[in-house]
């Protein structure tokens, strides 16, 4: 939607604000630090394909509320952004930038798994995959998420190598949110790779969930 703003999208989302929606996210953010306004995802998705041309400082602001829905509007602009198929190197950079600027605003699973695969990790696929490493050492556990979740795009594009390395460095973690990712990165590395796949598991099974290791080699 040409010349439309953050705040638009605020109006937008409260004008599909719903009291049922409102209960349902709040159960499920439950010690999330956001403000709900409860909107339907399906409705939040709609709104942010439709002012997806929105500016990335109109985009940043939306990242910077404290509501999850405007987060959410925020990551799915830049997600939609990332999938556009003429996009530029420049213009993946700019889409990371904005992201990584507002990594520690990335609190909920569901805003990472929605932009993270191609907005971190498309950029990255092409280029110095170094920050990636850095995300999956940290003592945060979305950053460590991230790191995982932003490897898929790797993956499918046939590169396993560095999605292997960092794997090995969350295979212990002790984080559910974590373990999930992994099992999840593990499962499409066998999709290219079964036997990379495979010895990883005999490796470092041990140290992995029990639900990491089935989602791991399901096919």
């Amino acid at each position: 939607m040409p010349g439309s703003s953050a705040a638009d999208v605020l109006a937008a989302l409260r004008g599909h604000a719903d009291p049922g929606e409102h209960a349902t996210t709040s159960r499920r953010l439950d010690g999330v630090p956001l403000v709900v306004i409860g909107v339907r995802m399906g409705t939040v998705f709609d709104i942010a394909k439709a002012h997806r041309t929105l500016p990335l400082p109109e985009v940043a602001a939306l990242l910077e509320r404290d509501e999850y829905e405007a987060r959410m509007v925020g990551a799915a602009v830049l997600d939609f952004r990332a999938r556009a198929p003429r996009i530029d190197a420049d213009g993946r950079r700019a889409l990371y930038d904005v992201w990584m600027d507002h990594l520690d605003r990335m609190v909920t699973w569901d805003l990472i798994d929605r932009s993270a695969p191609r907005v971190v990790g498309l950029h990255l696929r092409d280029g110095d995959r170094a920050p990636l490493f850095v995300l999956a050492a940290s003592d945060d556990v979305w950053h460590r998420r991230t790191a995982v979740v932003a490897t898929f795009s790797i993956i499918r594009a046939g590169d396993v190598a560095d999605p292997l390395r960092i794997c090995t460095l969350v295979a212990a973690d002790p984080e559910k949110l974590v373990q999930t990712a992994l099992g999840t990165a593990l499962r499409e590395i066998g999709r290219i790779d079964p036997a990379a796949r495979d010895a990883f598991v005999a490796d470092h099974g041990p140290t992995m969930t029990a639900t990491a290791r089935r989602v791991a080699t399901s096919a």
